[in-house]
């Protein structure tokens, strides 16, 4: 079973996340999990923080949620499960994942640009981990990608062919091109990229990550998923 973790606050775009976790079960057995987390309270009242945890859904975060059962429900194979996790640290979010078997994790755009800190945290612990991380696009692009342009990172010890053999045993995507690392090197290398993306209908970015330690600043850097707007594949070195 395949099981996919999607960290949302049920916006739009949860929808698609949805759509393309579909997609990546190919059939096979798979259950969704839609994590919602939110802060404890801070209050010694049992009464005053029962009720803060009581806290409902808007009229648009219930239709969002009702579209995303319809989907599941109508493709085979296919379940979906709301997580509610109150409170989060590096261990509770290492258990949610080893409790639902998580292979891959969701993040979409609109969830990346939550303000809240523990929404960023999450992002940051799921950096942490050694599953795959799909971020998606900023636009609403297809659901189902096949061409994928692999971003080498200099300083990995990761060939092409060890990374490409790992999406052929997880995902179905076809590595047609590469390039080094583009993050120092973004305005010259943009007009090379936008040709390659369009030569070879590139429709996914792949890179992989390592941990880093946890840090919370002011100003984001822009990262390559929000620079080229296409969908990105991370991949933990240690799995690839």
């Amino acid at each position: 079973m395949k099981n996919i973790l999607i960290p949302t606050t049920l916006k739009n775009d949860t929808i698609c996340a949805v759509k393309s976790a579909v997609n990546q079960s190919k059939d096979s057995a798979c259950e969704i999990i839609l994590l919602m987390v939110a802060e404890t309270p801070d209050s010694f009242s049992s009464s005053f923080y029962l009720r803060e945890m009581k806290t409902g859904l808007t009229i648009s975060q219930e239709e969002v949620l009702e579209t995303c059962r319809y989907i599941v429900e109508h493709t085979p194979n296919c379940k979906i499960k709301v997580h509610n996790q109150y409170g989060l640290s590096s261990p509770i979010f290492k258990r949610v994942i080893e409790h639902f078997s998580v292979k891959l994790v969701v993040l979409t755009n609109s969830y990346k640009q939550e303000t809240k800190r523990i929404h960023q945290y999450l992002i940051q612990l799921a950096g942490n981990q050694k599953c795959p991380i799909l971020h998606l696009g900023n636009e609403n692009l297809k659901e189902d990608f096949t061409k994928a342009l692999y971003i080498e990172n200099g300083r990995a010890n990761m060939h092409v062919k060890d990374v490409q053999q790992f999406l052929n045993e997880n995902f179905s995507y076809e590595i047609v091109s590469q390039t080094s690392k583009i993050d120092d090197d973004y305005e010259n290398l943009a007009p090379y990229l936008s040709e390659a993306i369009s030569k070879y209908e590139i429709d996914l970015l792949v890179e992989t990550r390592k941990g880093e330690k946890i840090k919370f600043k002011k100003k984001k850097k822009e990262n390559i998923n929000e620079k080229l707007g296409l969908p990105v594949l991370s991949l933990y070195e240690e799995m690839a």
